[in-house]
């Protein structure tokens, strides 16, 4: 699928939207990627999730980890499509954790997914909790690349789409210099 028409799919689902947003990363922007409404259609969950899963197919890993709330359906989707484990962190009192019975094995080798990356906070937060069970992450994928700087990661990072999409500092927003509304769509309080 071309970059177009994976554009067009957020087009047409009202993924892809314009406005003054408050990103989970704590930086502004003029866009927001819904991943959800795209990922409510099961069919469009499957293309962009196949992508991810045939790019991490030859690696070697038994679980696919993701951050609540938007990584959730991508998660299960590519360890649906390589018949892995999915299982997923939440956020307690400010920090990612594990909950639900959820576990990772010491050496145990996990893949990150995401809807969206900008800054990779919520994904290094997660490599935290990966870490913390001694386990090892072997990769990072994502829907969307909207990162404007390297995010450092010792591990392969793979997007469907890179999409470029200037953030700003809340201190320099224009749109808050115009006292433009701001929206907060994320899950990160």
């Amino acid at each position: 699928m071309t970059y177009e028409e994976k554009l067009s799919i957020f087009k047409k689902t009202g993924a892809l939207q314009e406005g003054h947003f408050l990103l989970s990363s704590g930086l502004h922007s003029k866009v927001y990627f819904q991943c959800a409404l795209v990922l409510q259609f099961p069919e469009y969950a499957y293309i962009f999730c196949k992508e991810i899963a045939e790019y991490f197919s030859n690696f070697e890993f038994e679980t696919v980890i993701s951050p609540a709330l938007g990584g959730i359906i991508v998660g299960q989707e590519v360890a649906r499509i390589l018949n892995k484990r999915s299982i997923f962190t939440e956020r307690t009192e400010g920090e990612m954790n594990l909950r639900r019975g959820f576990s990772l094995k010491e050496g145990e080798k996990v893949l990150i997914c995401e809807d969206v990356v900008t800054t990779a906070k919520s994904s290094k937060e997660v490599l935290s909790v990966i870490e913390k069970f001694g386990a090892k992450a072997i990769g990072l994928g994502a829907i969307v690349d909207r990162t404007s700087t390297d995010i450092d990661l010792d591990f392969p990072f793979y997007a469907t789409m890179k999409i470029s999409a200037e953030t700003f500092q809340p201190n320099d927003c224009p749109l808050c210099k115009q006292n433009l509304p701001i929206i907060k769509p994320g899950s990160r309080k």
